[in-house]
């Protein structure tokens, strides 16, 4: 009978990067992006970052030569880190600025896991976009295992973000968001039926959601042809498969329930 090549590749281990390692890369980059919040700093600051910064692009080089021979991604990413910085304190801001259960910056740094999901986030999409293979992919894992949150690293994800408490939302890796977009727990960006698999990769799949959006719970959107515009409200529950043009708001028909006196009669 013949072997399965797919499980039968004694020799594939050593071209696989380490989810320990991985991790730890992982921790060291929040350490730096919000420094003093998962560790405490013993003195100078700036040595502090510096040593943070080596040891990181060190174990990051290490992994990445696992998965292709350009050793200058390292640095590539490391000058990124600033941006990305950038990037997620426009997010926090977002989210303090939604959410009247904020009390602060820091609470929302240390317990939201909205905000924990898109730091990964933003740290693999920058990866995925200097194509590196397979990294970004564990690290959105590590998120979505730890959140409940699953934010493909090839989706596109504008400026002040909000995932509000964010359970079970699903972005594709198509999928396109703007500025100034909220989403609570259940939404799913996703793609239609890919009957056709692998002969659809590069293609787009997933919906494009412009600025000023707010998708409510359990909200399903498909289709790489769907266009929510900007300025659009999405209901809960709403399953969208066409374009939504700006300034529209999009809610089921209420429900006909049905109220039962609890005393009898």
């Amino acid at each position: 009978m013949k072997e399965n090549s797919i499980l039968n590749s004694p020799t594939i281990y050593s071209k696989i990067p380490s989810n320990t390692n991985i991790e730890k890369i992982l921790k060291n980059l929040f350490k730096i992006i919000y420094p003093g919040y998962f560790e405490k700093i013993v003195g100078d600051y700036y040595r502090y970052i510096f040593d943070l910064m080596t040891q990181t692009k060190t174990l990051l080089a290490k992994e990445i030569l696992k998965v292709t021979s350009d050793d200058s991604i390292v640095t590539e990413f490391m000058d990124r880190i600033s941006h990305i910085k950038k990037m997620l304190e426009n997010d926090i801001k977002a989210m303090y600025d939604g959410d009247p259960a904020a009390n602060s910056y820091q609470e929302i740094i240390l317990t939201y896991p909205g905000i924990y999901a898109i730091t990964v986030y933003r740290i693999a999409h920058e990866l995925y976009l200097l194509k590196v293979p397979m990294i970004p992919r564990i690290l959105s894992e590590i998120a979505h295992s730890k959140t409940g949150i699953d934010i493909h690293p090839g989706a596109t994800i504008g400026k002040n973000f909000f995932i509000d408490h964010g359970t079970g939302i699903v972005i594709g890796e198509t999928t396109i968001i703007g500025d100034n977009v909220k989403i609570y727990q259940g939404v799913t960006l996703g793609a239609l039926s890919l009957k056709k698999g692998q002969e659809l990769k590069g293609v787009k799949r997933h919906p494009t959601i412009k600025n000023n959006v707010t998708i409510y719970s359990g909200a399903s959107i498909f289709g790489g042809n769907t266009i929510i515009g900007n300025n659009v409200t999405i209901g809960s529950n709403v399953y969208i498969t066409k374009s939504i043009q700006d300034n529209q708001t999009v809610i089921l028909n209420e429900p006909d329930l049905i109220l039962k006196d609890k005393r009898g009669g």
